[in-house]
């Protein structure tokens, strides 16, 4: 299935007011409906180089296995569904593509870069999320936060150590405590949820959240979610017009309609083997 005909995207990305590079990446495949966004860290230009890495491998790479085997099948190796080995598979050759080159090229040390990935499948999207890049959902007019922080203040708040009116302006609010590339391995949060027609999904860098209320962006989004378009640049020009500290992302993804797997012979069979 052509999920351009259930999924609706759009993307922005600045380098906000301070920084003069972008070390930001964002990509999409509304074919197969993939969104992938990172936000790099390192050296000059090193997080560009990261988080462009990271993106560019992982759309190519799950663009290319989706022309043989659709993200609704099982798995006959790990049982799993497709969309989360898939999903899994491609993020740790991504964390081992950077960190080779980061361990190879002096001017790489160091790098690294948080990222946020949704694949939409039968009705679900898989999420897979490392670091501070977020995703939230805007569904029946309701605005929340889907994945959660891998962060040291997410931790303190998790521990009861500050609270979240202490964490809005605490110091260390970028620490991440996974990152893509920085290490040899790296542990990825995957979870699958189910969608909706009408739901619009966020994805964005700290460089959003950090400048601009989950308020400000749930009403943003209540008010101009009819143009995803106008949505993004305005989500963007918010967390400039806030200071723009730091670079700043944004893809939304409207579900349409509803988007089922096909369900020929095999599918009941896998199903029944799940």
């Amino acid at each position: 299935m052509d999920m351009r005909q259930a999924l609706e995207f759009s993307t922005c990305t600045d380098p906000g007011m301070v920084r003069s590079n972008n070390e930001d990446s964002v990509a999409t495949d509304p074919v197969i409906g993939l969104a992938v966004l990172a936000d790099g860290m390192g050296g000059y230009n090193a997080g560009e180089v990261a988080s462009g890495m990271a993106t560019t491998l992982i759309t190519t790479e799950i663009a290319q296995i989706l022309q043989r085997v659709r993200p609704s099948d099982i798995d006959a190796t790990t049982s799993k569904v497709v969309a989360e080995s898939l999903l899994l598979e491609q993020v740790l050759k991504a964390n081992s593509s950077i960190f080779q080159a980061a361990q190879s090229q002096a001017q790489y040390a160091g790098m690294g870069t948080t990222l946020v990935v949704c694949l939409f499948y039968d009705n679900k999207m898989m999420v897979a999320h490392i670091g501070d890049s977020r995703l939230y959902m805007m569904r029946d007019g309701k605005f929340s936060q889907v994945t959660r922080d891998h962060s040291l203040l997410q931790e303190q708040l998790d521990a009861g150590l500050i609270t979240p009116e202490q964490a809005l302006t605490a110091q260390h609010k970028n620490l991440v405590t996974r990152a893509l590339g920085i290490d040899a391995t790296v542990e990825p949060e995957i979870h699958e949820y189910q969608t909706k027609p009408g739901d619009i999904y966020l994805l964005c860098s700290d460089g959003m959240s950090d400048m601009v209320e989950d308020e400000d962006m749930a009403m943003t989004l209540s008010m101009l979610g009819a143009n995803l378009k106008l949505a993004a640049q305005q989500l963007v020009q918010m967390a400039n017009d806030n200071g723009g500290r730091d670079n700043v992302s944004v893809i939304l993804v409207r579900v349409v309609k509803e988007y089922p797997a096909a369900r020929g012979v095999m599918a009941k069979v896998f199903g029944w083997l799940k």
